[in-house]
């Protein structure tokens, strides 16, 4: 390994899996304080690694310039000036596989994520199922680089400053006066969806709390339901579609507590160091998509005597035949009772 190492970094996409690299990468650039990193991801997810030191981005434009093999040979002949020494895949697709294999050829040192299919499919079978935690998503990450040669420990991070709110966030939730909750209610399936009826329950009940409640989400059809939700109750707004990702990401850093569907947004409040509670519906924590070091007890899960099969999916886009309503297993009252007492 060179005296300085310049790393390349690879994780293309999905947003949560993005997020989960940054607590890791945080790490690292704190344990390895002489080493240059480059994060390869896509445009519009640069936001999420403003806070790193000796961290640099760089835009895969994998629908335009970059696009199918050809592309990916002219962003490695682009990348290839940056004088990488070693290439860390955290994403082991198609692209990245052809794009790292570029890198060995011009003696680069490579190394790749571990994704543990055959363990994940042992996990969620339903005959001879094997229950048990498996390696976390960011141990596998860490896993890269120590494969690397780099010593990486990922217990006792350290989590950025609270990020001061901007005139233009304060116009939309008001100055802080008192403790914000943030809350998540979509995932990309439904079967990781706490039903909207219960949602609301448990908005209504925390609404009559001296707090304030945000409402994050995205897509037209959800902003249009968070508009309505927030509407119906006092001390609840809704900030889907009003912000760019940087300043969602500014106002994360300010809630007390994020309730969260397994998504996105999980990762996003966890990776600042906020306390996460989220709600599983067929996926499970065991899978290793958990919020990065948040106690086990903040994961609340549907009733597994019930539904003993879950997770029926490591993504939520399987379902087990009669497990569609495992979610209503959990009622409003447990969710809102873990809320108030992490709040508290």
């Amino acid at each position: 390994m060179a005296k300085t190492p310049h790393l390349l970094v690879i994780r293309l996409s999905a947003m949560g899996d993005v997020a989960m690299a940054v607590p890791v990468l945080r790490a690292l650039t704190k344990q390895h304080p002489t080493m240059k990193i480059t994060v390869l991801s896509k445009p519009f997810l640069m936001p999420l690694f403003a806070d790193l030191k000796n961290v640099t981005f760089y835009a895969a434009e994998v629908d335009g310039k970059h696009k199918g093999f050809f592309g990916i040979y002219k962003l490695f002949k682009e990348l290839k000036l940056l004088n990488i020494t070693a290439v860390a895949d955290l994403h082991n697709v198609l692209r990245s596989k052809i794009l790292r294999s570029f890198f060995k050829l011009a003696f680069a040192e490579v190394a790749f994520i571990d994704k543990g299919r055959s363990e994940k499919r042992a996990l969620t079978q339903s005959k001879n199922k094997v229950f048990k935690q498996l390696k976390t998503t960011h141990e596998r990450y860490a896993d890269v680089f120590r494969n690397l040669g780099f010593k990486l420990i990922l217990t006792s991070p350290e989590f950025p400053s609270t990020t001061e709110l901007s005139p233009e966030i304060i116009e939309i939730t008001g100055v802080k006066n008192t403790k914000w909750i943030g809350i998540a209610p979509f995932a990309t399936y439904n079967s990781k969806m706490y039903p909207l009826d219960l949602m609301e329950q448990v908005i209504a009940e925390l609404s009559k709390q001296p707090i304030k409640i945000m409402l994050f989400g995205g897509g037209k059809k959800e902003i249009e339901l968070l508009e309505n939700l927030a509407n119906k109750f006092s001390n609840t707004l809704n900030v889907a579609g009003k912000l760019k990702l940087d300043q969602e990401l500014t106002l994360i850093s300010n809630l007390d507590v994020m309730l969260s569907m397994d998504s996105g947004n999980a990762h996003f409040a966890a990776m600042l160091g906020i306390n996460t509670i989220t709600i599983w519906g067929i996926t499970h924590p065991f899978a290793g998509f958990s919020p990065f070091n948040q106690p086990s007890e903040n994961a609340i899960l549907p009733d597994l005597e019930k539904y003993p099969n879950i997770p029926c999916s490591i993504y939520g886009n399987k379902v087990c035949e009669g497990y569609e309503d495992a979610l209503r297993s959990i009622s409003s009252k447990t969710v809102i009772k873990k809320v108030l007492k992490t709040l508290n």
